[in-house]
């Protein structure tokens, strides 16, 4: 099973390059934030003749997350759990099925944080307890589980192209760091790292200052597996060449291969 994660930055701007991605990569299973649209502006239509079920998360110009499969989508969850009041569309989760194995996946758009000196802070970390709150009631099940997408943290100095640019940035912050550690250190394997070693792959280029053709990136974009995902995992790569692209996303897919 080929499952991707892919910040699109707004599906309907990018929706020639998704389509595109979608054809070309062709993943089993694509897990999508910052759709930018409520659910029912989803280019469903498009997609849908590709042959992908979808389901969606959505909100109007900002955030949103969404889910495609070649197969079934099931016990649909929207909404990071922990907190009935927020309205941010930052997390959606249900069950796909591979050829031997049905899988929970989630699409997660963690909060930004900046400024750091902003309510904003706070939220993000708040987020990450919450998300480490339900990664843990996850666990529990002992189910083949992929915790994906942007999750807006730089975890070590390798991920960065210079920390000393990050050092102030909530991106990269101690305490955005040891949050995502603790989450990590549940039990969850970061599927590009168990796969790469390499320092200095990124997911993420700014669209300021020729950040690409630099390569001044970041490695914000995550897959992370439970144990059983993990004992089942076969690739990870970050699909680059799309950053290159005309009118890109300032982000690239990561796509995961496991054997279910």
């Amino acid at each position: 099973m080929k499952i991707a994660t892919f910040n699109v930055n707004s599906v309907k701007a990018r929706l020639n390059i998704v389509l595109d991605w979608l054809r070309t990569t062709a993943p089993d299973v694509a897990l999508l934030q910052e759709i930018k649209t409520i659910d029912d502006g989803f280019p469903r239509i498009e997609i849908e003749e590709l042959g992908y079920n979808i389901a969606t998360h959505g909100q109007k110009a900002y955030n949103g997350v969404a889910i495609l499969s070649r197969r079934p989508i099931e016990d649909v969850t929207r909404g990071l759990p922990g907190d009935e009041t927020d309205p941010q569309a930052r997390y959606i989760e249900a069950i796909v099925y591979g050829e031997k194995h049905p899988v929970r996946v989630a699409s997660i758009y963690l909060p930004n944080g900046n400024p750091v000196d902003s309510e904003k802070y706070p939220y993000k970390l708040n987020w990450m307890a919450r998300l480490e709150d339900h990664a843990r009631s996850l666990l529990r099940n002992e189910e083949i589980l992929v915790l994906a997408g942007d999750y807006n943290v730089i975890p070590t100095a390798d991920d960065c192209y210079d920390p000393k640019v990050w050092a102030k940035d909530a991106l990269f912050l101690p305490q955005t760091r040891a949050a995502f550690h603790r989450l990590v250190n549940l039990g969850l394997t970061d599927a590009f790292r168990a796969c790469q070693t390499e320092p200095h792959r990124y997911t993420f280029w700014d669209y300021q200052g020729g950040a690409f053709e630099k390569d001044h990136g970041i490695r914000i974009d995550h897959a992370l597996l439970s144990p059983q995902a993990a004992d089942l995992l076969v690739s990870a790569e970050i699909e680059r060449q799309w950053r290159a692209r005309e009118k890109a996303s300032d982000h690239v897919p990561l796509l995961i291969e496991i054997a279910a």
